[in-house]
């Protein structure tokens, strides 16, 4: 499943930040039914991805520090695909088809990652600014 981002018009997945006192799987389980309308159950961690690059964010923030993403498999429970205030169109895609529709570097490498899961997880650190450069792949 790919969203398509209403802030830049990119296809992504579904994902955000842990809210305080939230755990991950649940974050994770309400990011996307937020963005998708989608019920999930979490399976396999798949990719950590480190952006190890710092920048100034956008809208008054300031200083964005290192982020660290963790790729999870994600099985289909219930709901009917949606958009929402962050999403114009929320899609499923044939794992063939969707390396096609990402732009993304890093998602690239995250979902290559997916692809070709084999039971060891990605590591994957990068850099975005002042372009994208991944610095280290490694499998844990």
């Amino acid at each position: 499943m790919l969203v398509k981002s209403r802030k830049d018009g990119t296809y992504t997945v579904p994902g955000g930040q842990v809210e305080v006192g939230e755990n991950l799987i649940e974050a994770l389980k309400r990011e996307i039914r937020e963005e998708s309308g989608v019920e999930v159950e979490v399976g396999k961690l798949v990719c950590v991805s480190s952006n190890t690059g710092t920048y100034q964010g956008y809208n008054g923030y300031g200083l964005i520090p290192t982020k660290v993403m963790f790729g999870f498999v994600c099985k289909y429970v219930s709901g009917e695909l949606q958009i929402s205030d962050e999403t114009s169109e929320t899609i499923w895609v044939e794992k063939e088809k969707v390396l096609t529709l990402i732009t993304n570097p890093n998602l690239r490498k995250r979902f290559e990652a997916y692809l070709n899961f084999n039971g060891d997880v990605h590591y994957l650190e990068y850099i975005t600014k002042p372009h994208y450069e991944l610095k280290l792949e490694y499998l844990i």
